[in-house]
Formats: C-alpha cells, structure tokens, sequence
C-alpha cells in the first residue's frame, strides 16, 4: 500500500518510556507504544470506498491480503511505531481516573490532498490501559459503529468515519446485559478514522496528575496542527482555542437533536476536541419523541445522558475542560465569559435549527412558543420523529385536507389519539399555518428546503440488529443495503422505502433493539 505516512502525534508528543504491555499508571507521557493483538484467520467484511479514497488507497488494495493484515493488525506497516493515547475522564459525572484507549491501537497518520487522517483500529487487542478488560470487541457492536459513523457523517453531522469492518476469527466473552450470563461471540475489527482522536480526558488527566508542562505540550501540540488559524502559544491564544472547542462541540449536539441521535455515554472521555461524534457504544435514535429517553441500560435509573439534557452534558463536559486548561491561562474570568455564552448561544442555535426543520425561513419573536407547543404535542404520545419531520414537509399541499392526515403514519398506537390530542394538533397545525403565511417562498421551495434537513432514513437500532443478526450467520447483505441506503438520507429512494417506517412491534423490547449495554 503506498501511503503517505506522516506521524505528528508519537514523534511531537511524549511517550511512556515503558515498552512493556501490561497495565499501569501513565505519568509524564500522553501515549504508549503497543503493537495489535495478531487474529487467528481475518476476514474483510466491508470497506467504505469514500474513505479508501481520502487516504489515497485504490479499492484494488483493498481486496489485497496487505490491506486485510493492516486493518486487522497482522502486519504493521512500515516505519510505523502504534500507540495508545493515555487519557483520563469522568464518567457519569464522577472523575475515573486514568482511562486510556483500552481496545483502541492508532496505526499511523496519513496526509493526503491536504487532509491529515489519523488511522486507529478498535478492538485489536489490550494495551497498558485495557484495565481488567480484553481490548477485543464483538461483531454487534463493530457493525453499529462502522454503519452510524459512515451514515452521520452523510447526514452532515460531525463524526468520526470508518474505512473498514472485519471479523478477527477469534471468539471474544461478553455479558450483553451484565446479568451474569457471559457467552463467546464473534470477535471483529473496526478501522477507524478521523483527524484526530484527542479528547477532553487527554487534557483532563494531565491537569489531574499536575503535570503543567506536559499539558502545554499537548495544548500548543493540538493549536499547530488543528487550530493553526489561532497563530502562535500565549495565554490569549488557549482562550481562543477553548472558545472554538466550545462552538464546535456545540454545532455537533445541534446536529444530534436535529436528526434524533443519542449518544448515551457522553462521558468526558467520549467528547472530542474536533467536536466530533465519537465512541459509538450503546448509541440509538429517536423512534418515539422523547426529551426523556436513553438507549443505554446503565444510565437506565438516572437518565443522565438522555436525549433533553444533551446540550446541558456538553456544557458541563466543557466545564471539565475548563478546569483542565485552567493551569496554563492562570485566571478564570476569560473561560467563565465563554462557558457563560454557551447557553444563550444554544438556545439561538437550537430555535435556527428547528426553524429549518419547521420550513420558516424569517425569523420571528413567536418561533419559540410555537416549538415549544410542538414539543408539549409530540410527547402526548409515542410519535415517530424522523416520519413526523419528514412528512410534514407536505403541509400546505393542495391534495392535503389537514394537518393531522399527513402525520398519520407517525403515530404508534392511533387509538391513543383522543379528542382532546387531536384538538392540540388541530390548534398548533392553525398556529402553524398563520406562521407559514408570513413567509415569502412557494410549497415546493418549502419542502425542498425541508427535505434536506429533515432525513428520510437513519439508522434505527432495528435496522442495525437486522444487519448484526444477518452478519452473524455469514450474511452480509444487509450491512451493505444499509451502508448504501445512508449515505444518501435526505433522498427519496422509493426502491428502498420499506426502510422509511416505524419500528416494529417485534423490535420494541428486542436486546439490541431498544436499549444496549456498553458491553462490546
């Protein structure tokens, strides 16, 4: 493979001067040195061509037995020295202490057409940070991060990407529900990609642990390379960075409510300083609209990391990041101005963005109640979002007699829809018509601009399940329905708009399906 290889992170950065792989505390250092774990008999399952194509590889090397060895950490490339990064983080809103990438080996980083990509394998084996773990990880999980990544980056949301899926050929232990029932599933690779995979916890554990110094390193590490634009290291400069990290992270969670994502671990260790998705464990969509809702099983009592309170986890994650950089700027009052903005700003941002979804293009002082009442409605009951967004786009159509006949087919149980709902619809869809007057483009611009914000499909947990289920028995077919299926969202795609529906009844309570653990 001839790739441009060029190595910032473990040629500018300190390393942790023991070789030795097995688990310890980091000091001094922000990553170690580690080789992958070898498979027993790898398989390519799939490859992203978008990505092939971003690291400068043909899809000619991507069926070779070269490309199959280095994703799936059989061979290390050449000149190439892989290493884990050693961070730390709080999790569930408490300090963990140091975490570390414990099943995740960055290979190399590649420059090509003037983009920088770092390459990273998940599930290659344990490193000095595994703590009591395996760094292995399992099909199920592979096959919902490799297809979300690739599809939310399609979706125009800030995103780690994926070049390939693979199973290993080994066999790796999970408890999926953690209720003392472990089996052996099949063990799987995942090539992950993005331009850097720094997170908070990178700078978090070296605030912790007092190293200023090799915090600094870190900081002016990540100015140069990824926020250049900010000009040379002082203490102006660190505030104008984290200004940017904010604004970034807050475009992404913009994006999540936007098209129903959930994220469910946002831990600070999970919060990119790109503000980019990241870390697709026991993710899920939105099905029913529900401020109140987490997909995962370990936040199941608390909620903490639910769909309503994303925004709010983001800020207090950049409060965590605050504190971190604290040491090198020496007051508080810059950082305090910029975390302080935050909420007005999201606020402003949120409303632009449903807005957009709304089909309004002026702005007006009543937008905001009139959101807040359709958010009230939409929780009356289990009310599919991604149709409801999608169909109402038909709204002022001249073959549509009401507002309540085009959203339909959002509803889960019909029968629940009382007198009393539907005359809740009937008086927003008349607020909303008086809206719609105000604005000045046709129907069809209105559903044109609507359509492009509003996606058609995304990766319900029972397409992913069906996917993982397929993929189990050696079928692969849907994995590549649905990775073609996603990059175009905002698409018709009538030959695939059985995809375009609710989740079934069957997949309502099905593992998998519903809720997930962080067992992968």
């Amino acid at each position: 493979m001839n790739l441009h290889i060029k190595d910032t992170f473990n040629t500018e950065l300190p390393a942790d001067p023991i070789l030795e792989n097995n688990r310890r505390q980091v000091k001094e250092a922000c990553f170690s040195f580690v080789t992958p774990k070898k498979t027993s008999k790898p398989e390519m399952i799939h490859v992203s061509p978008e990505m092939l194509s971003a690291l400068g590889m043909s899809e000619a090397e991507a069926k070779s037995e070269a490309f199959l060895n280095v994703f799936t950490g059989n061979t290390v490339l050449a000149n190439t020295n892989p290493y884990a990064m050693c961070y730390g983080g709080h999790q569930f809103g408490n300090w963990a202490g140091q975490l570390g990438d414990g099943r995740a080996i960055n290979l190399a980083e590649v420059a090509h057409q003037g983009k920088r990509w770092a390459m990273q394998l998940k599930g290659s084996g344990e490193t000095p940070y595994s703590r009591t773990a395996d760094g292995l990880a399992v099909l199920r999980s592979s096959v919902r991060e490799y297809l979300c990544s690739e599809a939310m980056h399609h979706l125009g949301v800030p995103s780690t990407r994926a070049l390939s899926l693979a199973l290993s050929g080994d066999k790796v232990m999970r408890d999926v529900l953690y209720d003392g029932n472990p089996a052996y599933e099949k063990g799987a690779i995942v090539s992950r990609i993005a331009p850097t995979f720094l997170r908070f916890g990178n700078f978090e554990i070296l605030a912790a642990q007092g190293d200023v110094k090799t915090l600094k390193t870190l900081v002016d590490y990540t100015i140069k390379h990824f926020f250049s634009h900010l000009g040379q290291p002082s203490k102006e400069t660190y505030l104008a960075f984290f200004n940017e990290v904010v604004n970034l992270n807050l475009d992404m969670v913009v994006h999540w409510q936007r098209v129903g994502f959930v994220h469910g671990v946002m831990n600070t260790d999970n919060t990119s300083i790109l503000g980019l998705t990241i870390d697709y464990g026991p993710y899920g969509w939105l099905e029913g609209f529900d401020f109140g809702w987490t997909p995962n099983t370990t936040d199941r009592e608390f909620k903490r990391y639910k769909f309503g309170t994303q925004a709010e986890i983001i800020q207090w994650n950049l409060y965590k990041l605050a504190n971190a950089l604290y040491p090198l700027i020496e007051e508080a009052s810059g950082l305090e101005t910029i975390l302080a903005a935050y909420g007005k700003k999201y606020m402003i941002k949120y409303n632009d963005m449903m807005r957009t979804k709304l089909g309004l293009f002026q702005e007006n002082e009543a937008d905001a109640l009139l959101i807040k009442d359709l958010e009230k409605i939409l929780h009356l009951t289990e009310t599919d979002m991604s149709i409801f967004f999608r169909n109402l786009s038909q709204f002022g159509a001249k073959k549509v007699s009401n507002g309540l006949e085009i959203i339909a087919d959002a509803f889960y149980v019909p029968s629940e829809i009382t007198k009393i709902i539907e005359k809740e619809w009937e008086k927003w869809f008349e607020a909303y018509a008086s809206r719609l007057k105000l604005e000045t483009v046709s129907y069809e611009e209105r559903k044109q601009s609507m359509n492009q914000v509003n996606p058609k499909y995304v990766l319900r947990n029972y397409m992913a399940q069906l996917a993982i289920d397929a993929a189990d028995k050696g079928d692969y077919g849907v994995i590549e329905e649905l990775f073609d299926l996603l990059k175009k969202p905002y698409e018709e795609q009538l030959e695939h708009k059985k995809w375009f529906a609710k989740r079934p009844d069957w997949a309502r309570n099905k593992v998998g399906c519903s809720m997930l653990s962080c067992s992968s």
